[in-house]
């Protein structure tokens, strides 16, 4: 689009252009005689609101002082900056003639004035002072471009790092969310079920307990007793986790001996393991000190062995063993039961995940205990991990900070 200039008696006074041109870095330190010339060869053009100066892509030779108006320095839609009274732009044309790189427009009604590569060539070409000086401003202009790139750089960065922030602070939101629906599920159904599995039972026997000779009544108590310890291990589980999630839970590191813990709940359980035909034995070492809270790595090992013996058949071996690893124990529950399919074990320690599996005597379960073993490894500096075959057997293993004996 070609651009309107108007005649001799629109443009403005050389003394007025003088002073524009004092206020133009790159020309601020050359004296009035060469001010003078410059001016007198400034060409008045006036575009109007919408019209550009010139297109991205065409070759540019004139440099452009803004008197009056607004414009904007765009590629398509997306505006770069705008100039406005007493701005400039173009002036590398002076020096090269490339192509540019982003189109400039009108805002409104817009009065410029234009300096030709040709009669700039002519002007330092006799001055080599004027060419000098042009060349001092530039390289300011040039450094001060430097140091707001360098600001927006850190824009950047600063801009990233609160996309950052603000994605780990969506990313624990929806943990929260996915723990209170989790929480909400295990009240609603599985808390639900076993209890309303030992009322019914009591109130048969409460209805009908004439009508029933030892042995069917002697079946409903051990229901009763079965379904009550699992109400009561869930239960705990919730006590547990609800602590952990408020943060009520006090870490009190002190040194352990992971043998003394293993016998502790081998005791424990070693009746539960029994009445299903499970030969539950500890292979542990005596001294094998690790720097953990005691109690909560009880009830890691506790919910561990309580979920092998919930998925082992009669005849089949549930061994703890401990050995060290670097600066860690390992502590592992490895059982012969029936395994854990590959689906599953993808979906292990996550709360937003719901594996909810039957024992092998129709326990019940939520995966709560193997969140909450997590956690409490976690809290005690280690990992977890487990490694499994269906109708092989599991072996669940964690790690703690080891100390010397």
């Amino acid at each position: 689009m070609a651009l309107k200039i108007k005649g001799i008696r629109n443009k403005i006074m050389t003394s007025q252009r003088v002073h524009i041109l004092k206020n133009v870095i790159i020309f601020s330190e050359s004296n009035n005689t060469i001010l003078k010339r410059i001016a007198e060869s400034l060409t008045d053009v006036y575009v109007e609101k919408g019209q550009e100066v010139f297109h991205k892509g065409d070759k540019l030779d004139s440099m452009y002082i803004i008197v009056k108006g607004s414009v904007d320095v765009h590629d398509s839609s997306h505006i770069f900056t705008q100039f406005t009274e007493n701005d400039f732009f173009g002036e590398y044309s002076l020096i090269d003639s490339s192509t540019r790189s982003a189109s400039v427009t009108a805002t409104e009604p817009t009065h410029l004035l234009r300096l030709d590569q040709k009669v700039f060539n002519n002007i330092i070409h006799d001055d080599i002072e004027v060419a000098k000086s042009i060349l001092k401003a530039l390289i300011n202009r040039l450094r001060n471009y430097n140091i707001l790139e360098e600001k927006l750089t850190q824009n950047s960065i600063q801009i990233h790092n609160q996309r950052d922030e603000l994605e780990k602070q969506r990313k624990e939101l929806e943990e929260l969310n996915n723990t209170k629906d989790k929480f909400f599920t295990i009240i609603a159904h599985d808390l639900k079920n076993p209890f309303n599995t030992v009322i019914g039972l009591s109130e048969l026997l409460m209805e009908r307990y004439d009508t029933y000779d030892t042995k069917k009544i002697k079946d409903f108590i051990l229901q009763i007793n079965k379904f009550s310890n699992n109400a009561f291990n869930l239960l705990d589980n919730l006590l547990q986790w609800a602590k952990s999630q408020t943060g009520r839970i006090q870490i009190n590191l002190q040194k352990t001996d992971l043998f003394e813990l293993a016998n502790e709940n081998l005791n424990l359980l070693k009746g539960s393991a029994l009445k299903k035909g499970i030969n539950l034995t500890s292979i542990v070492d005596l001294g094998m000190y690790a720097y953990i809270d005691r109690n909560m790595i009880s009830t890691v090992i506790r919910n561990l062995v309580s979920n092998s013996i919930k998925f082992s058949r009669n005849g089949d071996r549930i061994t703890l063993i401990a050995f060290s690893k670097d600066n860690y124990l390992c502590f592992t529950v490895a059982d012969t039961g029936v395994g854990i399919s590959d689906e599953n074990l993808s979906k292990l320690f996550k709360i937003e995940e719901n594996v909810s599996t039957q024992g092998t005597e129709d326990e019940v379960g939520t995966g709560l205990g193997l969140i909450i073993c997590k956690e409490f490894v976690e809290k005690n500096g280690g990992t977890i991990w487990v490694e499994s075959k269906l109708n092989e057997g599991t072996k669940f293993t964690f790690s703690v900070p080891a100390i010397g004996k």
